[in-house]
């Protein structure tokens, strides 16, 4: 029978960081330096597709080079003591490659692309012409699927559904345990996800914005970067 409590952790781009993956909010987060409806929406894409690849192809050239950090890496070594589930805003995989074995991307995933019509209200997020590309560069005129469409990055963008949302809600819901680290919960709907968390359930936040404590309330707060806030959420948590 299994004892363990049920550990989730709702990460977001602040646990990178310390990786060297920039942030999308925040002092030079990408957003600073490109206007997110250019890259980041359906719009931009229609009106110049060879720049948003031309974004996300260097995004991916910059994982490929980043390592996961202490953050991550304590996260995968709770499961030894825990049932943990990470769902991450985060489009990278650093959490897999720290040897997290349950992890649910919210926002898509960087080394994948789908053909640019294959998500649509009737086929959900259609996984069966979905690609992993891991850290190759994809070019305008590059295609795939059924109908041989171009290829696009396999990304949530803002004003596109949240295929993984239900599925983040029923995973907090069952929570003993709820951590939040490295997101400033701006991005809905993914920063209402916490109110999905059960009545008994211990809910942690660790962010270096001390503004951050008085949003979320009944939960611990620990002011720290996503790297030494882990190791104060361990110890804090050791015995439980």
């Amino acid at each position: 029978m299994d004892t363990k409590k049920n550990l989730v952790v709702l990460s977001g781009s602040g646990i990178s960081a310390e990786s060297g993956i920039s942030t999308f909010r925040g002092g030079n987060g990408l957003w600073d330096n490109v206007p997110v409806e250019e890259i980041c929406t359906p719009e931009g894409w229609r009106r110049d597709p060879a720049k948003v690849l031309r974004f996300y192809n260097e995004r991916r050239a910059q994982l490929r080079d980043a390592q996961p950090n202490e953050a991550h890496r304590i996260v995968a070594e709770l499961e030894k003591d825990f049932n943990v589930c990470v769902v991450t805003q985060n489009v990278d995989n650093l959490h897999e490659r720290a040897g997290s074995t349950r992890v649910l991307h919210l926002h898509g995933e960087l080394t994948k692309v789908r053909p640019e019509d294959c998500y649509s209200d009737y086929d959900g997020w259609s996984e069966r012409y979905v690609q992993d590309i891991g850290y190759e560069p994809v070019a305008l005129g590059q295609k795939g699927g059924p109908r041989d469409r171009q290829l696009r990055p396999h990304i949530v963008w803002f004003g596109e559904a949240v295929p993984n949302l239900e599925k983040a809600a029923r995973i907090v819901s069952v929570a003993d345990i709820l951590l939040i680290v490295g997101t400033s919960l701006q991005v809905y709907p993914a920063a209402s996800l916490y109110h999905y968390a059960p009545e008994g359930c211990r809910i942690y936040l660790i962010d270096p914005d001390s503004k951050l404590g008085g949003q979320v309330r009944g939960v611990t707060f620990i002011n720290d970067v996503a790297t030494a806030g882990m190791r104060r959420f361990r110890e804090e948590i050791s015995g439980q």
